[in-house]
């Protein structure tokens, strides 16, 4: 029998054909290829909320793909057994007043990252806003008064991270310096004032940096800044330093910082070197123990300048030697799965000619009055140091209870005693200024308690 196909029937099959064949062309090839490696987080291999310098929080309520914000409140209570019957407290970067409530900072801010684009911004309202930038004598060179124009921001930059090794960061501004070991914002650190080698160097810097991250374990940090924790240049020449930072496990950490720049205001031909060099180590971790952990940490500082009347060795009357050495050290324990924690420690330096000696606020002082009650001329001896006792309560990875003593003496009168550091009736004169009949009242030593309220989230 002769059969017959309809073309109805034939032109179906073709179409069905091409469209089995369309689907087969359009279906992908499997990918063979294995994904890129991604590299690991720089120093996420481990828990180092335990440093000094860092702060213990281990995650952040306020987190989200594109901003993770922070808040931070120091809150405290000094006293002086000095008793200044002006209430001022003289020679510390962190504690300015006895006998008062106070807020050291109120920090509002956080840490933009998106494609790649980084950025920060933290504020510094309350007694940092005054007290920080009158240390900086760079704004009295040149127009705009830059301690007014960042007077209340304590960090403030932008950046870009590059996908090369484990990470390369390039950013530009007012950035955290973390020469002395520890941290500006009291809440990161074990104690609330540092020792003279941590609490007299720089807390920041304004300029740019680039992080290189080898590998996850270390850090290279090239710095090209205005000048020694300024807002401005002292001179023409800017500052250049580093900072190499090495953990090559979860309870060492090894961090060396190099400095150089010309920042005398007014003598450009008088130039400073510093290295500041430390190493924390966690001894002993046990967290379902009564002790719980314990750990210790020892930074060693030298430096010098040389030209313009001084040198760094070797002086005489005519050139002065213009030094510094000094170290800390401190020891803590905490107690109780990590719930309290007491630190014991202290430091010294030496430092003639007194040019990382912070000006006591006398008739209202500051870093570019200067004073006559208490010089810094080249070669002017200065020798101090100082222990303390530092117990922490942490209910909570967010919040610190703190108290705190000190005892602090240098072998110069520097220290505000009970007549104060102001003349009566207030200021007078410009600032730092003679006062004919008066004179401040500066001993050899000071002890200090302090209780703190330390929130960070």
């Amino acid at each position: 029998m002769k059969t017959f196909t309809s073309p109805i029937a034939i032109a179906l099959a073709i179409l069905c054909a091409a469209a089995a064949a369309q689907a087969q062309a359009q279906t992908p090839t499997p990918d063979t290829t294995q994904p890129a490696e991604k590299k690991a987080e720089p120093f996420a291999f481990a828990d180092f909320t335990w440093l000094s310098g860092n702060p213990r929080s281990k995650e952040s309520p306020l987190d989200s793909k594109v901003f993770t914000g922070e808040f931070r409140v120091d809150t405290n209570f000094n006293y002086s057994f000095n008793k200044p019957q002006d209430d001022t407290i003289s020679g510390s970067s962190e504690v300015f007043r006895s006998g008062e409530f106070q807020v050291t900072q109120l920090g509002i801010g956080g840490d933009f990252h998106y494609d790649n684009v980084l950025g920060r911004v933290m504020t510094q309202f309350g007694m940092y806003s005054q007290t920080t930038p009158r240390n900086d004598a760079s704004p009295a060179r040149g127009q705009w008064q830059l301690d007014t124009a960042y007077r209340y921001i304590s960090e403030a930059y932008g950046g870009y991270h590059i996908d090369k090794m484990n990470g390369i960061n390039v950013e530009a501004g007012i950035f955290m310096s973390y020469v002395g070991l520890w941290s500006y914002y009291n809440f990161d650190n074990w104690t609330y004032q540092p020792s003279y080698v941590s609490s007299n160097t720089p807390w920041f810097f304004n300029g740019m940096r680039v992080q290189i991250f080898p590998n996850d374990k270390l850090k290279i940090e090239p710095w090209l800044i205005n000048g020694w924790q300024s807002y401005g240049k002292f001179n023409h020449a800017p500052g250049m330093g580093g900072q190499v930072l090495y953990r090559p496990s979860g309870s060492v950490s090894v961090l060396f910082n190099n400095y150089w720049g010309t920042d005398t205001l007014g003598n450009p031909d008088r130039k400073r070197i510093h290295t500041d060099d430390s190493i924390q180590v966690k001894y002993y971790d046990k967290p379902e123990e009564a002790v719980s952990k314990a750990a210790f940490t020892f930074t060693f500082d030298a430096g010098c300048e040389y030209g313009g009347g001084v040198a760094c060795g070797g002086g005489d009357a005519a050139t002065p030697s213009q030094t510094f050495l000094g170290f800390m050290a401190y020891n803590r324990l905490w107690f109780d799965k990590d719930r309290f924690a007491l630190t014991v420690g202290g430091g010294a330096i030496n430092n003639p000619g007194r040019y990382l000696v912070l000006m006591p606020p006398i008739n209202g002082a500051t870093a570019f009055s200067g004073t006559p009650y208490f010089t810094a001329n080249p070669g002017d001896p200065y020798k101090a140091w100082d222990v303390q006792t530092t117990f922490d309560f942490m209910p909570s990875q967010f919040v610190t209870f703190r108290a705190e003593y000190n005892h602090r003496a240098a072998n110069v009168p520097y220290f505000s005693g009970e007549g104060g550091v102001t003349p009566p009736g207030g200021n007078t004169g410009a600032p730092g200024s003679a006062v004919d009949g008066w004179a401040p009242d500066l001993r050899k030593y000071e002890n200090r308690v302090m209780f703190a309220l330390l929130v960070k989230m």
